[in-house]
């Protein structure tokens, strides 16, 4: 049995709950729409599948996630309760982008988290009819992680870590750092490709849409309040 704080306060027993270490990093991949065991493992990587499984068991006794297992395998989905938790993980998100943007070490870049949430976000409609490949090669990553391919299909965008075998259509070049940045909103396509910090080679329209179809962190939009902290020190 867990240990809780032994309160009453709702902030207390709220926190029983939420604040268990990965707790708020399931409950965002469910809320974006993960179900299945390995896609949630794939939006936290560095977890253990032993620890997400026992985080799943926790959340379904307290009646936060609920499992269905059928014909498909084994689904999980917040319930009532559970998807409540959406306006604070939204408002932990903006805490974070607008307090400790760009604050993240080379140890913190995750190419693989990336790519995850990219393919969430991606613009199939900005693709031209048929199937497109894109490859993405990462400077400064290991070889056996440098190379990744996006694959969209009639709307349908899937992320590959190995070579799918399809004809690639582009190939992007750039430094993770660079293009988690882009993602994140703390650089600009434009000022990324001025700077020759990221290269296409491909049809010019895959080029000339590259911000469109690619999108950006729900989160990009977010100010830095720090400038503004700076600012008012200054004066």
């Amino acid at each position: 049995m867990r240990k809780g704080y032994g309160q009453f306060c709702p902030v207390a027993k709220g926190a029983e709950v939420f604040a268990e270490r990965w707790t708020p990093l399931v409950i965002r991949e469910l809320l974006e729409g993960s179900t299945r065991f390995n896609d949630l493992h794939r939006g936290v990587p560095l977890m253990s599948r032993s620890m997400l499984s026992l985080r799943l068991k926790q959340l379904e006794d307290v009646g936060v996630v609920t499992r269905k297992t059928g014909g498909q395998g084994t689904e999980y989905h917040l319930t009532v309760q559970g998807r409540e938790f959406a306006p604070i993980i939204h408002m932990l998100g903006e805490w974070g982008q607008r307090w400790y943007r760009t604050n993240f070490g080379d140890d913190e870049l995750d190419v693989s988290l990336l790519m995850w949430d990219i393919h969430r976000k991606v613009h199939p409609e900005y693709f031209p009819p048929g199937r497109t490949t894109v490859q993405f090669v990462f400077a400064g990553v290991p070889a056996g992680r440098r190379h990744w391919w996006l694959v969209s299909a009639t709307s349908e965008v899937d992320i590959c870590p190995i070579d799918p075998g399809f004809e690639v259509d582009l190939h992007v070049t750039t430094h993770l750092r660079t293009l988690t940045q882009i993602w994140l909103g703390d650089l600009t396509y434009r000022n990324a490709l001025t700077k020759r910090e990221i290269e296409l080679d491909g049809p010019r329209p895959l080029q000339r849409h590259f911000e469109q179809w690619l999108g950006r962190s729900a989160l990009a939009d977010v100010k830095d309040a720090r400038a503004n902290v700076l600012a008012a020190v200054a004066n």
